[in-house]
């Protein structure tokens, strides 16, 4: 094993693997749950909530692409912030991006053992979720300890897998939907949009953790844009369908908390709502897969710029990966998951995660002050989209609550620490 990261990460990710890297870090447990959510508050005209929440992320993407095609390094928004605005920047960045995708992944494996628990009810106590949890995340972090190309293939494996069911609902189920279910009585109000809009919003986020691993891309500068703009296009057409045909078959949509599976129960029957159930359990895990190919790469990189301790930076010599990143991952996650809930885990990784789109649309506007790079991506009127993207993250940091005020806060104090700690010690990137 290596005492530094002078062995360099493999670049083994194509472009169609960061694709795959993308949907399965979007696509997880939500649609499995969010169209009751949304059908209870827009009725029949739900499925065109997905339509603004997606140009809105759309912004954000973009933004996001074109700060991401600057760069070859690991690191995504908090090597953007580095760069753009500081040091201190940088590392505030890197812990609300780390808390944010810590929490994302507990809160997913909690809900995998919640899932599990239809076909296995002695998940639910206490000894059975324990070992579930434990062998859930010692798996996932075993399988990206050995390689990059092992977790980039279960990756793509599971963005196929989880979006098998999907495309299976949808194809039968839109020959079940009843015309009349779309009927709308009373428009709804402008505040009435709004609340569903930024509930979908949480279902399109988790794209940013997808550019970490830069250094393990094969071309960043041109397949990260591709790769997101590509993803948002599937996941929106996937999400509206299945919104449709939900909307479209259930008498009242909003009284399920298993949307799907309740009409694929009268569609197909058990059978059907028993394969929805696993489709849920296989998009959760995708998910998992996903985040824990991409986020130990955070930490990797904080290290390697001389902002964490240093052996976060290790590459193993055999798998040249960073293990200690990974396994420390693997460890915080497991923790959180088994001391936290669901909820708990998503309120935190949902407040985190929109001081990470402001600030990566706020650094697009600070590198547009520098020379353009040759192969970097220029949006068209890139400062207004930037604009637009923070104010939409504004918006949203509007409707916090004061619980997430000071979970945020304590969480920008450690990292304000972090910093205290590092700043007298020599910088390794520019």
């Amino acid at each position: 094993m290596s005492t530094g990261s002078k062995t360099d990460l493999l670049r083994a990710m194509g472009r169609w693997s960061l694709v795959a890297l993308v949907i399965n870090s979007i696509i997880g447990s939500g649609i499995f749950g969010l169209p009751s959510v949304v059908a209870g508050i827009l009725g029949a005209a739900s499925p065109l909530a997905y339509l603004p929440a997606a140009l809105g992320m759309g912004i954000i993407m973009a933004c996001f692409a074109e700060v991401a095609s600057r760069f070859r390094q690991a690191g995504g928004p908090y090597l953007y912030a580095r760069i753009a605005f500081g040091r201190l920047a940088g590392i505030e960045v890197a812990w609300v991006t780390w808390l944010a995708r810590l929490t994302a992944a507990a809160a997913n494996v909690n809900l995998f053992v919640i899932y599990l628990a239809e076909f296995w009810p002695a998940a639910k106590s206490p000894w059975p979720r324990f070992a579930a949890l434990t062998l859930l995340v010692g798996v996932l972090t075993l399988v990206n300890y050995r390689g990059v190309r092992a977790g980039a293939r279960q990756s793509n494996v599971f963005a196929v897998a989880k979006l098998v069911p999907l495309l299976l609902f949808i194809a039968v189920g839109l020959f079940f939907i009843h015309r009349g279910n779309f009927a709308i009585h009373s428009a709804a109000s402008t505040a009435t949009w709004l609340e569903a809009v930024l509930l979908l919003v949480f279902a399109f986020g988790g794209f940013e953790g997808a550019v970490i691993p830069m250094s393990e891309a094969k071309d960043p500068e041109r397949d990260a844009p591709f790769a997101l703009f590509t993803a948002l296009v599937a996941v929106t057409l996937v999400y509206t369908l299945v919104q449709v045909v939900v909307t479209g078959v259930l008498p009242d949509a909003s009284k399920s908390d298993r949307p799907l599976a309740a009409a694929a129960h009268l569609f197909v029957g058990p059978a059907g709502a028993g394969i929805i159930t696993l489709g849920a359990l296989i998009s959760v895990y995708g998910l998992l897969s996903s985040m824990t190919l991409y986020t130990p790469r955070l930490t990797f990189a904080l290290a390697e710029q001389g902002d964490f301790p240093a052996p976060f930076a290790w590459v193993h010599r055999r798998f040249r990966t960073p293990y200690v990143s990974i396994v420390a991952f693997g460890v915080l996650v497991w923790g959180l998951a088994v001391a936290g809930s669901f909820k708990w885990n998503v309120t935190l990784s949902a407040v985190a995660r929109l001081f990470t789109y402001g600030a990566t649309c706020a650094a697009l506007l600070a590198f547009r002050k520098k020379p353009p790079e040759r192969e970097a991506l220029r949006l068209p009127a890139g400062p207004v989209f930037a604009g637009l993207g923070i104010l939409f993250c504004l918006v949203l940091i509007t409707r916090m609550g004061i619980g997430e005020f000071w979970i945020v806060l304590a969480t920008a104090v450690v990292a304000f620490l972090n910093w205290a700690w590092v700043k007298s010690r020599p910088q390794r990137g520019a």
